[in-house]
Order: C-alpha cells, then sequence, then structure tokens
C-alpha cells in the first residue's frame, strides 16, 4: 500500500496561505480520483481540492479554519497496488515536505529511509505560548487579538472551547462582538509603516450604541490589505478619454439575436473593448510589463483580467490567457464562461493568476467613470464608464452637424515609476481610436 500526500496547492500570485473552509471527505472516507476532499479559500477565489489518486482518507493534518501554507501537506491518502509516482494537486510548483514523522520528530520515508533536513508536518499551526499565564494560543489567535489591541492579560480571560481549554477562532470573534458592546476606553493612536520610512497615524474610531459593528468578511479583509498596499506601492495616475461608440452600440444592436442563434453566446460591449485593450498593447507593448526593484518585466503574454462583480459585493478578477490568440467569437465565449463560473465560485485557481493588464466596466453600476486602483504586479488598469446618449459634433460633406451619439468614457490608472504621461495617454487614447474605428458593418 502506497501513501500519498495531498498538499495545499498554490493559488495565485503573491499568496502564500489558504484557509480550510470544509472538509468534504473525513478519515477512513473512500475517493476517486478527481473527486473533492476539501474546500479552501484565499482572499482571491473559493476553490475545491480535488484527490490526485484513487484510495482511502488516512490522515487529516489540519483542522476546519486554519490558516496553512501553500505546499506543506495538509492529507495522506492511502492507496492500494505498487508505489507510484502521483502528481501534487492542482497549481503546487514547490516540492511538498514530507508527512509523516518519527518519535524524535524526523520525517521518514514508506521505507523508513530518513531524507536530509526533513520539516515534520504538525497537525495545526505552532502555537505561541503567553509568558504570563504559560496559555497557549495559535497564530491566528495572535494576530486577531493583536489586530483589535487585545492585550495579553485581556486574552488570557477569554474562555476557550478548544482542546485543553485552547482559544479557537470562533471564541475570539464571538469574544470581539460581546466586548464591542461595552464601553469602549480611550482610544490610542495607532501606527502603521509608511513608503518614506516614517510613521503614519491612522485615525480613531468612536462608537455610540446606535452604531452597528459589522465584521469584514475574509475576502473584504485580503481586498483590503491588497488595496493599500497597491497604493503604497505605485504612485497612481489617472488618465481620461472620451469616445464615440455609436457604431458598436448599432451594431451590436443589429447582431445580438443573430449572433445568440448562432453561436449561442450573448455578445456584451465587454469582449469588443478587450479586442480594443489587445490591440493597443500589441501597439504600446510597455504598458504590459511589471516592476521588480529596479528591472522592469516586459510581458510577452497578454493576459487580460476582467474585474467580476460577485453575489456578496465583493469582486473578483478572472483571467483570459493569451487574449491576443482570440477573435471576437473566443473573447466573448472566454468572457461569458469566466464571468458565469466566478459569480457561482468555479474558477479553477489557474484562472485568477498571471494577468497582466486589467480591465473594469464601471458603467454596469450607472458610472460614467472611475479611477481604479491597479491589479499589483501590473502597472495599468482601464475602466470602461457606462454608455450615455449626448449631442456630438459628426463631420459630413456637407459640414459639421450636431447629432445624438452614444458616447462613453474611458480611464486609465497606471504606474507612474514606469508608465510616463506620454505613453500611459497614448495607450490610452488609442484604444479609444480602434473602438471609434469600429467596423458597422462588421460579420459575424
Amino acid at each position: 500500500m502506497a501513501k500519498v500526500e495531498l498538499i495545499m496547492p498554490k493559488m495565485g500570485e503573491s499568496i502564500m496561505e489558504a484557509t480550510i473552509l470544509k472538509w468534504v471527505k473525513n478519515v477512513g472516507d473512500k475517493v476517486e480520483e478527481d473527486e473533492t476532499i476539501l474546500e479552501i479559500a484565499t482572499d482571491k477565489v473559493d476553490s475545491e481540492v480535488p484527490s490526485p489518486v484513487e484510495g482511502v482518507i488516512a490522515e487529516i493534518l489540519y483542522k476546519e479554519e486554519d490558516v496553512v501554507e501553500i505546499g506543506k501537506v495538509i492529507a495522506i491518502i492511502a492507496t492500494e497496488g505498487e508505489d507510484v509516482n502521483v502528481a501534487a494537486s492542482p497549481s503546487v510548483e514547490e516540492k511538498p515536505q514530507p508527512a509523516e514523522a518519527t518519535a524524535n520528530g524526523k520525517a521518514k520515508t514508506e521505507t523508513e529511509t530518513p531524507k536530509p533536513q526533513p520539516e515534520p508536518v504538525l497537525a495545526e499551526p505552532a502555537p505561541v505560548a503567553s509568558p504570563a499565564s504559560g496559555r497557549f494560543y495559535s497564530p491566528l489567535v495572535r494576530n486577531i487579538a493583536k489586530k483589535e489591541n487585545i492585550s495579553t492579560q485581556e486574552l488570557d480571560a477569554v474562555p476557550g472551547t478548544g482542546a485543553k481549554g485552547r482559544v479557537t477562532k470562533k471564541d475570539i470573534l464571538a469574544y470581539l462582538e460581546n466586548r464591542t458592546a461595552a464601553p469602549v476606553p480611550t482610544p490610542q493612536v495607532q501606527t502603521a509603516p509608511a513608503t518614506n520610512g516614517t510613521p503614519k497615524t491612522t485615525p480613531t474610531v468612536s462608537v455610540s450604541g446606535n452604531d452597528e459593528i459589522i465584521e469584514m468578511d475574509r475576502m473584504r479583509r485580503l481586498i483590503a490589505d491588497h488595496m493599500v498596499m497597491s497604493k503604497h506601492t505605485s504612485p497612481h495616475v489617472t488618465s481620461f478619454v472620451e469616445v464615440d461608440v455609436t457604431d458598436i452600440v448599432n451594431w451590436r444592436n443589429k447582431v445580438k439575436n443573430e449572433f445568440i442563434a448562432k453561436y449561442g453566446e450573448k455578445i456584451t460591449f465587454t469582449p469588443i473593448f478587450l479586442e480594443a485593450v489587445v490591440n493597443a498593447i500589441k501597439d504600446f507593448p510597455m504598458i504590459n510589463v511589471s516592476v521588480d526593484g529596479n528591472n522592469i518585466i516586459r510581458k510577452h503574454n497578454i493576459n487580460v483580467g476582467m474585474a467580476t462583480a460577485l453575489p456578496s459585493g465583493n469582486l473578483i478578477v478572472p483571467v483570459i490567457k493569451n487574449a491576443d490568440n482570440l477573435n471576437l467569437l473566443g473573447l466573448t465565449r472566454a468572457v461569458n464562461d469566466l464571468a458565469g463560473r466566478a459569480r457561482v465560485n468555479k474558477l479553477l485557481p489557474d484562472e485568477i493568476q498571471g494577468g497582466t493588464f486589467t480591465l473594469t466596466n464601471v458603467g454596469t453600476f450607472g458610472n460614467v467613470m472611475g479611477t481604479p486602483i491597479i491589479n499589483q504586479p501590473q502597472v495599468a488598469i482601464m475602466a470602461a464608464g457606462a454608455i450615455r446618449k449626448k449631442p456630438g459634433v459628426v463631420e459630413t460633406e456637407y459640414g459639421d452637424l450636431i447629432a445624438v451619439r452614444h458616447m462613453m468614457f474611458l480611464s486609465l490608472s497606471y504606474d507612474h515609476r514606469v508608465v510616463d504621461g506620454f505613453l500611459g495617454g497614448s495607450f490610452l487614447r488609442k484604444v479609444g481610436d480602434y473602438l471609434e474605428a469600429f467596423d458597422p458593418n462588421r460579420a459575424i
């Protein structure tokens, strides 16, 4: 009987850990190959982890709500037959650490052959002892306590429902809920690091009895951290252009029913915008870069992310890989497929990483323009505003005329460290030019 290590998969760029939401299978359960074993979550996506082999769950090394680093062994699957080389869980690139440990803490293989410099796998994150009481707290509980300004003495008083009275995440969150209802002590000024190395004060918030305190969910907290990081990383500049998209609106109205009948796909404005973005990136490839210290990494693949609103109100950015290889029909199918699966949490980890440029359509919310925050480590993000009928000047052979036109604003936020006004403004204007040059007689 062979033993296969189930690894916490890599879920995206810069994501170093994931939270176990639910174990679908328990110890002793049989699993088929590609059958879901557990559900995990990061700030980007909730995902299911499938079994790489057919077998029986022999050991589960982490509990629900534990935060686990990528590449760590989270379970052991026992299989029948000869030992085989089995690929790790999807998206895992790092070599997994051994899962079994001897009594002295040294890892071993199935044949008891010791491996050099092994690391034992723990069933949960190593707890941190309180020097005052000797009580143990997990790093997750410690982090929550630190963020909420809970002193060691106060933490020692929190009742725990875990093993041996240990304080769990639920315990400390329940304590915080009751704690906020109590009189709030005089707040102390907190400091946060600034990019110039000097401390930056954050405002304190007073809470009255009539105020409702709503805890951010996991995704909202991590999105907030990512947005602050982006602003600290990149000096943002935003440029705007106004575009006449009358020909696009008329063309879409004319062909949308035929498009559905012919291809079974709904044609929206998004793939048309994406097509213009891809063409403009080809003209200005230095907009398709990332910054690594003092180096500029020019990306040859054009992978365009499209911000998608979820039912929860949060946003997720699925990525269309090699968008320059797709025609309008291909872009339409990719947009519809990714957006649909994003709204029901069916995206794969690889489908939300590797983006080199991002498009967000603020027009879907009725906004005429926006100043989006760059999706790091990219250097630019474009927002498409709502299309509105406005009077416009039309040049004809008989002279200039005033006519009702379909107009919209495009905005581009870019990293001013490597994208100057000329490049950013020229790229955005080029996108507008492609949209205004759209052929109203284009065949589908």
